[in-house]
């Protein structure tokens, strides 16, 4: 049933914009189209630069997650859906997230916003709540915009999946995309978006998830279903380059290096991201035991060689949208459900990724068949499987170590490499059960005071106390939970995911292979520097419209002989002949920079605004920065001991393990604060993160609005 409709006259891209907004606000059922100004293209590109202005714009800061006037943001790129270079399936959501309070966003591969963008739009701002459950229709073809009312189902996946395979009838495969959330989103603080598609290939739907910040809680709260976009797909030239030779020359040099380094290299087209199994455990990092161990021996179990050869499906290249010949896209054909409601039924699985997987090891299981259930459910329900995962795994420890009790966890026991503990509780969370289960759903920040308030309660302790003692193993940062790598040795990394302005998420500051594996930034001087030039240019391939892995994890040849081999330079010279070429100008990888860091000083903006952003914030715990029990001490003495000697003045000589533990915790945390003082003065902040004036007037943000924003912070 159609609630609201609108016909448009469609723009059609050129040069990699369209400069359309498509507006929609579910309260009034109202829809519009509008011009993005050019001084908005100028100065915030695309991508997540267009959903980090949105959010500014049209939210202050009493604006809550579950407000009327949040903004759910979608937003591709100026080379989003060029089919003629690898990784341009890419696009963002973001918004004001439930999880961390402030502006949060993720990033998510598919044929949806290439198509989004062939209708006509380059970005898409949802405000308002609906009342009951709708479905935004974009029909690109038709030139029509409706409002309709979602199917009555709990289901997400399969019900996309049903309504994808009705409406694509018999157009051709890449006509029709989907993007929606489940019951598992309405009922969290971690839901995550599905982006479905038809693979002719697998000749089934594939889905891609959008899984950071609760981007699907925020979509079910205003009562948002699903987007559908319907509309022919130009293939080869769908950006309308400037120079389209010259495009596809540089499309064609990145796949030649792609297929020459990748099989004999990180094998992400045979494997996926689960061929980093191997590499994380080898180098002890693969978190086990919420992240208390880095290594396990049975990982051996769900190495990346077993899923190349036993699970995944090779008859055809996995490419999550056309022309990426990483592929990296996997997928299992059938697993069999032996849990929850759909137990019985026989699914396929896309992925696991690497990050669902060690969610699953994070628990201590190691078991292929746990994976796959775990990764078909999570995305069922719509639930990121990072937070879900992470969340659990505090609970475990919490529980062991005896703050949590059974009549707090309504008598289920936690216990570690226990299936039907992590499926019962998944189940129970994501339908939405009281008590226990229904709080989890909220995460680990809001967990530790639920728990500490109880155990204070019970035992006439100090709740302030108990919060201290649970903050040192409660692997969230900024109210998100960590993605899953082991940090205890990278000093990079703890910085990555410390000064990430959304949380410990991997995608803004992935250093840990470059540093503690490559060993490619041995100094301190060398990790500050980094700190500051990688997650610039890597969130800068979320302001494009573009896939990172072909340059991060795909080492060019020619890297080895520049000054820097860990930034793979001669990538990046694809990456801006992609941009000259598509745009028509002559831009270097310093305007890159400089385009990435105005968007990255606004999101900074945004969470000073919103009260958070600050030195105080960018604290991790101490199980980020070193072993917090002996037991963790114990598991790797001999390496910590040399450690000890190695970097500090300690003299080893005679103390107990408690001490030399003690010791390593001091200097850990003193080095963290000494590299935050460093970093801030490479990013241009004063010593408590706040942006300085002349960081502001250097990024083109000296207007009033902006510098209030910033002399409030500095007056708290």
């Amino acid at each position: 049933m159609t609630l609201a409709s609108i016909s448009y006259q469609k723009v059609k891209t050129d040069r990699g914009y369209t400069d359309r907004l498509l507006e929609i606000n579910l309260s009034d059922k109202t829809i519009s189209v509008s011009e993005i100004p050019q001084a908005t293209r100028q100065m915030f590109v695309g991508g997540r630069g267009y959903c980090l202005k949105l959010v500014f714009d049209k939210t202050t800061a009493a604006t809550r997650y579950d407000s009327s006037e949040n903004v759910l943001a979608f937003a591709g790129g100026p080379f989003c859906g060029e089919s003629s270079f690898a990784g341009t399936g890419k696009f963002i959501i973001g918004s004001i997230s439930p999880l961390t309070g402030t502006f949060c966003d993720s990033n998510v591969g598919g044929y949806f916003f290439p198509l989004v963008k062939n209708a006509g739009f380059d970005a898409i701002s949802v405000t308002g709540k609906s009342t009951e459950d709708l479905i935004i229709f974009i029909d690109g073809e038709q030139g029509c915009i409706s409002l309709r009312k979602a199917p009555k189902t709990d289901s997400s996946l399969l019900e996309a999946e049903r309504l994808v395979e009705e409406w694509r009838g018999s157009d051709k495969p890449g006509s029709i995309a989907f993007v929606n959330a489940g019951i598992g989103s309405k009922n969290t603080f971690f839901g995550c978006v599905n982006s479905v598609y038809y693979d002719p290939r697998r000749q089934r739907c594939r889905a891609k998830q959008a899984g950071r910040g609760g981007m699907g809680t925020i979509m079910r709260d205003k009562g948002l279903w699903g987007i559908v976009v319907k509309s022919n797909l130009s293939r080869g030239s769908g950006n309308q380059a400037a120079d389209k030779k010259r495009m596809r020359s540089a499309g064609t040099n990145l796949r030649q290096v792609i297929r020459d380094v990748d099989p004999n290299e990180l094998r992400l087209a045979q494997q996926g991201t689960t061929s980093l199994l191997d590499m994380m455990n080898n180098h002890d990092i693969l978190p086990v035991n919420n992240y208390k161990f880095g290594r396990d021996e049975r990982q051996h179990k769900v190495s990346g060689k077993i899923f190349e050869e036993k699970v995944f499906n090779q008859e055809h290249p996995d490419g999550c949208f056309a022309g990426c010949t990483l592929s990296c896209t996997k997928g299992c054909e059938s697993h069999t459900l032996t849990t929850g409601p759909y137990a019985g039924r026989t699914v396929p699985v896309d992925g696991p990724e690497y990050e669902t997987a060690a969610a699953i090891t994070n628990l201590g299981i190691f078991d292929i068949p746990a994976i796959m259930e775990y990764a078909w459910y999570c995305d069922e329900y719509a639930l990121d499987t990072i937070s879900t995962g992470v969340v659990i795994a505090f609970l475990i420890e919490a529980y062991q170590k005896g703050y949590l009790t059974l009549e707090d966890t309504g008598g289920i026991e936690l216990k570690w490499d226990d299936q039907e503990t992590t499926f019962n509780l998944l189940h129970k969370m994501a339908a939405g059960s009281s008590g226990f289960a229904g709080e989890i759903g909220r995460g680990i920040r809001h967990m530790k005071s639920w728990i500490s308030e109880r155990a204070a309660a019970r035992n006439g302790n100090d709740k302030e106390r108990i919060m201290r003692e649970l903050g040192l193993f409660a692997m969230e940062s900024k109210g998100l939970e960590f993605s899953m790598y082991i940090t205890k040795e990278s000093l990079a990394q703890q910085g990555g995911y410390g000064f990430a302005l959304k949380g410990p998420q991997h995608d803004e500051s992935w250093l840990i292979a470059l540093d503690q594996i490559k060993n490619e930034m041995p100094s301190f001087e060398e990790k500050a520097a980094a700190l500051k030039w990688f997650p610039l240019f890597r969130t800068w391939f979320n302001i494009a419209g573009l896939c990172k892995l072909p340059w991060i994890d795909v080492r060019h040849p020619d890297a080895a002989q520049t000054d820097d081999p860990a930034k793979n330079t001669p990538t990046i010279d694809c990456y801006l002949e992609l941009v000259n070429s598509t745009l028509g100008t002559e831009k270097t990888l310093d305007d890159l920079l400089l385009e990435s860091e105005r968007c990255y000083l606004l999101h900074k903006l945004i969470n000073l605004r919103q009260g958070f952003g600050t030195r105080t914030h960018d604290k991790i715990p101490l199980r980020a920065m070193a072993p917090v029990f002996i037991d963790e001490f114990s598991s790797r003495r001999e390496y910590y001991v040399n450690y000890l000697r190695e970097n500090t003045a300690i003299h080893i000589n005679g103390q107990d393990d408690a001490e030399l533990l003690r010791n390593l915790q001091d200097h850990r945390r003193q080095q963290y604060e000494i590299l935050t003082d460093t970093v801030y003065a490479e990013k241009g902040f004063d010593m408590n993160g706040v942006p300085l004036d002349e960081t502001l007037e250097r990024l083109g943000f000296d207007e009033p609005e902006y510098r209030e924003i910033v002399s409030r912070a500095r007056r708290q």
